[in-house]
């Protein structure tokens, strides 16, 4: 899942993409309302972090655009506004959620993983291959009936080849989704989290297989018994 956080505050912005980034959340930042308008129109994001005090504007100016051009968004607001009347103002513009600056980390991470599961429509069916079972809504994996602990970018991965279980997933497209905009990314990178997945699922007998296609991309399939 990625996640946009218009933040001008760097040291905010970097501790929450930190956050984020070990729970396997693609994170982009911007510091301002146009860039994060330029960010919206080149990538689609499941929920927005968005500061209302921004350098050019009202973070509430983005939210008719960001519902207009990508309706499914959750949007979480992050503000040193602690007034009653700012928060009906930012939850009656279109927000799904309010958090007062300073916040708590943990309160912040559990804000967003309820708002990820407000999606607005119904909740995605759970994907059974060989012997994983994944609930996308819950991010919650198990293997042979026990439940496993991934974190981050390896919990990602293994959601992308889930979703896109046989058929082949560019290597452009699963560094997009696991990485921001902002990380310098090396083929050596995505090759040492393949293989460590590669390796984590075999050693739990996972019953499935991650096949490569050279300079292509990666494909899992279930396992040949």
């Amino acid at each position: 899942m990625r996640i946009l956080i218009v933040e001008d505050e760097s040291d905010v912005a970097r501790a929450i993409a930190r956050m984020l980034g070990r729970s396997g959340f693609a994170t982009d930042h911007v510091a301002s309302v146009d860039e994060a308008r330029a960010a919206a129109c080149v990538h689609s994001y499941d929920l927005v972090l968005l500061d209302r005090r921004l350098p050019d504007g009202d973070g509430l100016a983005l939210l008719t655009q960001l519902r207009r051009e990508q309706p499914g968004v959750r949007v979480v607001m992050l503000t040193a506004c602690e007034t009653k009347a700012a928060i009906v103002e930012g939850l009656n513009a279109g927000a799904d959620d309010y958090l007062t600056k300073p916040f708590d980390s943990d309160e912040l991470m559990a804000r967003v993983r309820a708002s990820l599961r407000r999606s607005g429509g119904a909740n995605a069916p759970p994907i059974k291959v060989g012997a994983i079972f994944y609930d996308p809504n819950l991010r919650d994996v198990a293997i042979n009936g026990q439940s496993i602990v991934m974190h981050g970018r390896e919990l990602t991965l293994l959601e992308i080849l889930l979703r896109n279980c046989g058929r082949m997933v560019p290597r452009e497209t699963i560094v997009e989704e696991i990485y921001g905009f902002d990380d310098d990314v090396q083929a050596s990178v995505l090759n040492s989290l393949m293989m460590r997945l590669r390796r984590r699922l075999d050693e739990l007998q996972a019953g499935v297989k991650i096949h490569m296609a050279r300079g292509v991309g990666y494909m899992l399939t279930k396992a040949d018994k």
